[in-house]
């Protein structure tokens, strides 16, 4: 008991210390960061100290039918091993292509097991209760999310410990906090407001106690849990990382609308005030619309990145198939690459025709230099250059089913009149919201290819999974 105590502190431990992944060096000659090693060295003391009780399960399993209980997603988890690692050789077992598989995949996916049997084995079946395992994983990550914030604002204030000196600027000051860039910090917050917020709700209309994990200085944690809320939220602002802005407010919809009724007749009100806004302010409306349909330079240059990438892939049915494999997709989408795109910052309605028959002058004035970028920014394009078609459709699927995982929970936790039933709900509600502001976000970004996004990813399917088992659970009892 003390061990998996132990264990769980470490676990907690690497969800506070996500961000580490920025220190790097090597072993043994192999480059590694240290949020590997802690992955690495967790796994391997948990399996070390409990192979002997895996091995029994098994063989009660084959005699007795009983003993271990199937992951979640397992069938899901055992393709996407095998398809990244055929990327692997797609890219020429490279050893960039072996740092991103275990890094991305390999690791990741070990925390997924860790997290199942060090938070709900067979032997623990869970007893702790959901909400209590959802507090363990989210107050490491919301102290963690309070400290990145606060330098975050710091960083805007003072304009210090930003690398950049065009994001250091005050004309174009864009934060970073401990991350390399401005959407790295946005890509990171996004889904944590949403599952913070969860956990807010959960706690503000009951009573201290039973079911939620918590115990004593409940006030304090509401106020801890709203001021970091608050302060995610303008690092994200200042960042100007838009893509999680938006991220959060379609999370946020889906919040409003799954959590109770109340909350949806709340949420399409707002919804209805905002549309009235938006039809009635004419600046507002052009800029919403220009954002909306990629209008802007930002835009423009994600348009570019898909032509190319849709380019590469369709050079060949190996590749439509196969992708350019891991750490493959800059030398793939190269010679597809355009080095720069004229953009409109004028909105001359004469634009095109002038840039065919106007002097040079005027082509250089609206010419933008466009980089060789290491992703596509799309998730779905992002996954499909990697992994190829059967792990992007696989992506793509595992998340129709962690939708559809939610679905059942709150139809369950809906027919429940217990505390417990309204809490689960909440976390139900806030891993789905969260979900929503990975894949909407991912939309023009990449929200997995990075370690800290990768293991977020599958520590939020893995709190779904372990919604799903304690409901089987209940239903077996």
């Amino acid at each position: 008991m003390k061990n998996a105590k132990y264990l769980q502190w470490a676990i907690m431990f690497i969800l506070f210390a996500l961000p580490s992944y920025a220190l790097r060096f090597k072993i043994a000659g192999i480059p590694i960061t240290m949020l590997e090693v802690m992955i690495l060295a967790t796994f391997a003391t948990w399996f070390l100290g409990s192979y002997k009780q895996v091995i029994e399960n098994i063989k009660t399993r084959r005699s007795s039918g009983t003993g271990l209980s199937r992951y979640p997603f397992d069938i899901e988890i055992v393709l996407l091993l095998i398809i990244s690692f055929v990327s692997v050789g797609v890219a020429g077992f490279s050893n960039e292509a072996f740092g991103i598989w275990k890094a991305y995949f390999f690791e990741p996916l070990l925390f997924y097991v860790l997290l199942f049997n060090v938070f709900a084995s067979p032997s623990r079946n869970l007893r702790e209760g959901w909400a209590s395992v959802f507090a363990k994983i989210i107050w490491p990550l919301t102290v963690a999310t309070f400290l990145i914030s606060v330098f975050a604002i710091y960083q805007k204030i003072t304009g210090n410990l930003i690398s950049n000196p065009f994001w250091a600027a005050v004309e174009t000051r864009r934060v970073v906090s401990v991350f390399a860039y401005p959407n790295a910090l946005g890509l990171y917050l996004a889904p944590l407001v949403l599952l913070m917020t969860g956990k807010l709700f959960s706690m503000l209309p009951r009573p201290a106690g039973e079911g939620r994990g918590e115990g004593k200085g409940l006030w304090f944690k509401i106020i801890f849990l709203a001021i970091t809320i608050i302060l995610s939220l303008l690092s994200i602002y200042f960042a100007h990382s838009e893509g999680a802005i938006v991220g959060i407010a379609a999370g946020v919809i889906m919040f409003g609308l799954l959590a109770g009724r109340r909350m949806s007749v709340v949420t399409l009100g707002v919804l209805g005030i905002v549309a009235i806004i938006f039809f009635a302010n004419a600046n507002l409306h052009d800029k919403i619309i220009e954002k909306g349909t990629l209008g802007d330079f930002s835009g423009e240059v994600r348009k570019q990145q898909w032509r190319e990438t849709w380019a590469m892939l369709t050079e060949s049915p190996q590749r439509f198939i196969l992708g350019a494999g891991l750490a493959n997709y800059q030398g793939a989408v190269k010679p597809y690459h355009q080095e720069g795109i004229f953009f409109n910052q004028d909105k001359d309605p004469d634009f095109y025709r002038k840039l065919v028959i106007f002097n040079n002058e005027y082509k250089e004035k609206y010419w933008r230099p466009v980089e060789v970028y290491l992703y596509p920014h799309n998730i779905f394009l992002n996954f499909w250059s990697e992994l190829g078609l059967a792990g992007a459709l696989l992506i793509v699927w595992i998340i129709i089913k962690f939708y559809y995982l939610g679905a059942k929970l709150i139809k369950n936790y809906e027919l429940q009149i217990t505390n417990n039933g309204i809490y689960n709900k909440y976390i139900v509600v806030s891993l789905l919201s969260a979900m929503t502001a990975i894949v909407i976000h991912g939309a023009v970004d990449v929200p997995y290819f990075k370690n800290d996004l990768a293991v977020m990813f599958w520590m939020i399917i893995a709190l779904m999974g372990m919604g799903q088992l304690m409901i089987n659970k209940e239903n077996k009892n």
